[in-house]
């Protein structure tokens, strides 16, 4: 089946009622059937809340047989969907290498809480690929990748860096949110962990936090538990919302890639744009990665501005009507930020104001017309 309708098919109640969508049960105690099964519950019976019930396996089943993994770790954030598999993967003396684009808050993570455990952690360039080996050493036990970034969008080539990973025992694990678990599978590239923000394209509506991380194989079962050791657990009124979510992501994240890259396109053309940056175009560095790994394109990208400084930049952002200004995407409105307060230059600053722009469900006339407009307010 193609993508679209096998999401409209997965992590559907088997319990023989009919229902099309799972119930939302709100429940800690779940009591026994009798002495014997109180520790030893029959396959498929919860025996605990907190492990999730109808809502929460209900969507662990989706996005299991939507990566092909074995196990899906519910957060209750993306960045804990990122940050707890990094402490399941990694103990005291071990060390964590990290793509210099990754979220502005998990390399905060990365880089202060993972210390305070005894772990180092060093960032390599984006487009290292099989150049990594040369950084992975004895103490390498995770490697963290994010393609694109989030905000400068670097490709990463997974392959050859879950190849090296392999090699020397480490694990890989990949911020997928950007492609949803739809538009790219990590886990096929190779790599041991695909965690994404749920709050975002699944979701689809900016009304949830939430996140997850999946594996296969003894990964898996690390992360299985972990998760109920560490004690985490989303609330089944959140994994409903993820679900029903899901149900539409085709459609939504086709729109709004389509979308993205008309806009983008005429961007291209504008005489204060220096560059956009957006992976699916040809004149991106990574193309040939995104063209070999990804089957399609999400909403978010980046143009980098010329002339702009603080205060042109924010006036710009503040004229755009249709535009919010937020940190999130994937829901139906489009937003826009500038990133330069927190991009990371390791790499070399790059020419002109970066802004990122992550498109909706609007109609891309609408969201060019404003762009326009607001150009126009900031020329005068």
């Amino acid at each position: 089946m193609k993508p679209e309708t096998r999401l409209t098919r997965i992590g559907r109640p088997h319990d023989g009622r009919g229902l099309v969508n799972p119930a939302v049960e709100r429940g800690s105690t779940v009591l026994a059937e009798s002495a014997a099964t109180l520790y030893d519950a029959p396959p498929g019976k919860p025996h605990y809340g907190r492990m999730g019930l109808s809502a929460q396996s209900a969507l662990r089943e989706a996005l299991c047989e939507l990566y092909g993994a074995d196990w899906c770790m519910l957060t209750p954030s993306g960045l804990s969907a990122m940050s707890l598999p990094l402490l399941a993967c990694t103990s005291t003396g071990g060390r964590v290498l990290a793509a210099d684009c990754v979220y502005g808050p998990t390399r905060k993570f990365i880089t202060e809480i993972l210390p305070r455990y005894g772990i180092t952690a060093d960032f390599f360039a984006p487009g290292i690929g099989s150049g990594i080996a040369d950084l992975i050493d004895g103490k390498t036990q995770a490697i963290f990748v994010e393609s694109p970034g989030s905000l400068s969008f670097e490709l990463q080539d997974i392959p050859a860096i879950s190849k090296a990973a392999s090699d020397a025992g480490a694990v890989v694990i990949a911020d997928d949110t950007w492609s949803a678990g739809l538009l790219m599978n990590p886990l096929d590239l190779g790599a041991g962990i695909a965690a994404q923000a749920l709050t975002k394209y699944v979701g689809g509506h900016s009304d949830i936090l939430l996140g997850a991380a999946l594996a296969r194989g003894e990964t898996a079962e690390k992360l299985k538990d972990y998760e109920r050791t560490i004690g985490c657990h989303v609330s089944p009124d959140d994994a409903w919302l993820a679900l029903r979510g899901l149900r539409t992501l085709g459609v939504r994240l086709t729109r709004s890639g389509e979308s993205a890259l008309k806009i983008a396109d005429w961007l291209a053309d504008r005489p204060e744009v220096s560059s956009v940056i957006h992976p699916a175009r040809p004149d991106h560095p990574d193309h040939a990665i995104f063209k070999r790994d990804f089957s399609g394109s999400s909403g978010i990208f980046a143009v980098t501005l010329t002339g702009f400084d603080r205060a042109r930049t924010e006036a710009f952002l503040d004229a755009m009507k249709l535009f919010g200004l937020g940190f999130s995407w994937g829901g139906f409105e489009s937003l826009a930020i500038h990133c330069d307060p927190q991009i990371r230059r390791n790499h070399g600053k790059p020419e002109g104001t970066l802004i990122r722009f992550a498109i909706g469900l609007e109609d891309p006339g609408d969201l060019i017309a404003d762009i326009g407009t607001a150009f126009a307010a900031v020329s005068r």
